[in-house]
C-alpha cells in the first residue's frame, strides 16, 4: 500500500486565517467565539457563534477575500467557497504544488467537502424572490451555493484536472474527504490530492433549524467564550462556527521525488454507520468505535500506540456521551491517551470541522503538545479514567494521533496520522 504524506495545510477559522496564527491562539487558550449580530439571531435563544474575523478587526490573521479572489469573482461565490479558496492557497503554497505541466494537473484530485454548502445564499435567494420576484435573482445564484463548487472553483483556479468530488456527509464530511482522497491516490487515479472542507452557514434560517432541534447552546449568551464546553457537565449544546481546513496529500514517493517536505503521514482511515437515528448516535458510540478501529487496522498498529486524540466533541449532552464511550472501549480508561476537544475554542464548523481538526492534529504531532479543552470545569462522570486535556495545553510525547468526525445520518469517520521525523 502506498504511503501517503501531508505536504501542505491551510485554514480559515474563528481563531483567524492562517495555520500558524490560529494554532498559536489555540494553544495559548484563546477563544474564537462571540455574540452574533442581532440581525442574524433575532428572537432565537442561541446567540453565540464562531465567526471568522475580518481583516479590519484582526490585522494579524483576519480574512481578506481580496487577497485571494477578485471583487468580480467574489460575487460568484458564497462565503464557504471563499474560505476554501483562501485555505487552498495557503496549503498549495506550503506544499509547493501549483503545477503547470498538463500531466501533473491531470493527476491532481480536488476533494472538498461541506456539510451544508451555501445555505445563506439559498436563504437570501428565497428572500429576494419573495420581495422582488424571482426574475431579479443573479445568474450566479445556483453556482454560488452548490456544495461541489468549492472543489470546482479550486480546480478552475489551479487547473487541477484529476478526480473532483465533494462529500456531503454532515459533520463527518471533511474527514471523509481526506479518506476519499487517500483512496483515489492508492487506487492509482491521482498522485496528489487537495482535500478537506469548508463551511459558512451562520444564518438566521440555519441557526433556527438547529435551535428547533435543541442542538445549540443557549445558556451562555452573556459570556460567549464559555458557551462551547465539550465533555463538561454544564454543556448545553454546540456553538456554530465557520471556516475551512485544507490539506495537500500525496504519495511519499511523489513528495520526495519533487523535493517536498512531509509534515505528517496519513497512516489510517476508517468510516462506519450507526444505522440508529437521523440526528443522534447510540450511547455506546458503536459507529464511532468501529470507525476508529478501522483506522487502526489500516495503520496496522495497536490502540496503545496512539497517544493523542482530537475528539469530535461538539458540546452536546448526547453526542459527547457516545464519543466518551467509544474512546473508552477502543483506548481504555487508564489515561494512556491525551484527548483534546478543540471545538471549545472554535465552535463547531460542521462539514469543515474535520479538515480544521486534522490540521490541529498534525500540529500536535509536530510540536508534541496536546491543545487545551477550554471551559472544562468539571468533566462528565462518564469520562472517568479518560485523560481529557484541561484548560492548559500539555506537552505529550506523540508518534500517532487520531481525529474524529461524526454527523447526522449516523456517519462516523476517523483519520490517523503519524509524526514525520
Amino acid at each position: 500500500m502506498d504511503r501517503i504524506v501531508v505536504t501542505g495545510m491551510g485554514l480559515a477559522s474563528p481563531l483567524g486565517t492562517g495555520v500558524e496564527p490560529a494554532w498559536k491562539r489555540l494553544v495559548g487558550g484563546a477563544s474564537g467565539l462571540r455574540t452574533l449580530p442581532e440581525d442574524v439571531v433575532g428572537e432565537l435563544a442561541a446567540k453565540v457563534g464562531g465567526i471568522v474575523p475580518g481583516i479590519t478587526e484582526d490585522v494579524e490573521a483576519g480574512f481578506d477575500p481580496d487577497r485571494y479572489i477578485t471583487p468580480k469573482d467574489q460575487k460568484k461565490m458564497d462565503r464557504f467557497i471563499q474560505f476554501a479558496m483562501a485555505a487552498t492557497e495557503e496549503a498549495v503554497k506550503q506544499a509547493g504544488w501549483m503545477p503547470t505541466d498538463e500531466g501533473e494537473r491531470e493527476r491532481t484530485a480536488t476533494i472538498i467537502a461541506s456539510g451544508v454548502g451555501g445555505f445563506p445564499a439559498i436563504a437570501e435567494a428565497v428572500r429576494i424572490g419573495e420581495a422582488r420576484g424571482v426574475r431579479r435573482l443573479s445568474p450566479f445564484t445556483i453556482p454560488s451555493f452548490l456544495v461541489n463548487l468549492a472543489a470546482g472553483q479550486v480546480s478552475i483556479r489551479y487547473g487541477f484536472k484529476g478526480p473532483l468530488g465533494a462529500p456531503v456527509t454532515a459533520c463527518a464530511a471533511s474527514v471523509q474527504a481526506i479518506g476519499d482522497a487517500a483512496r483515489l491516490i492508492r487506487s492509482g487515479e491521482a498522485d496528489v490530492a487537495i482535500c478537506g472542507g469548508a463551511e459558512a452557514c451562520i444564518d438566521k434560517v440555519s441557526l433556527g433549524g438547529f435551535a428547533a432541534a435543541r442542538a445549540l447552546s443557549t445558556g451562555f449568551n452573556e459570556t460567549p467564550e464559555l458557551a462551547s464546553r465539550p465533555f463538561d457537565t454544564a454543556r448545553d449544546g454546540f456553538v456554530m462556527g465557520e471556516g475551512a481546513g485544507i490539506l495537500v496529500i500525496e504519495t511519499l514517493e511523489h513528495a520526495l521525488a519533487r523535493g517536498a517536505t512531509p509534515l505528517a503521514e496519513l497512516v489510517g482511515y476508517g468510516t462506519a454507520a450507526d444505522a440508529y437515528h437521523m440526528t443522534a448516535g447510540p450511547e455506546d458510540g458503536d459507529g464511532a468505535r468501529r470507525a476508529m478501529e478501522a483506522a487502526l487496522r489500516q495503520a496496522n498498529i495497536p490502540a496503545s500506540e496512539v497517544k493523542h486524540l482530537n475528539a469530535h466533541a461538539t458540546s452536546t449532552p448526547v453526542g459527547d456521551k457516545g464519543e466518551i464511550a467509544a474512546i473508552g472501549t477502543v483506548f481504555g480508561r487508564d489515561g494512556a491517551i491525551a484527548v483534546s476537544a478543540t471545538k471549545s475554542a472554535t465552535g463547531h464548523l460542521l462539514g469543515a470541522a474535520g479538515g480544521l481538526e486534522a490540521i490541529f492534529t498534525i500540529l500536535a504531532l509536530r510540536d508534541q503538545i496536546a491543545p487545551p479543552t477550554r471551559n472544562l470545569d468539571e468533566a462528565d462522570p462518564d469520562a472517568d479514567g479518560i485523560d481529557i486535556v484541561g484548560k492548559t495545553a500539555r506537552p505529550v510525547a506523540i508518534d500517532y494521533a487520531i481525529t474524529n468526525g461524526f454527523g447526522f445520518g449516523g456517519v462516523n469517520a476517523s483519520a490517523l496520522f503519524r509524526r514525520w521525523s
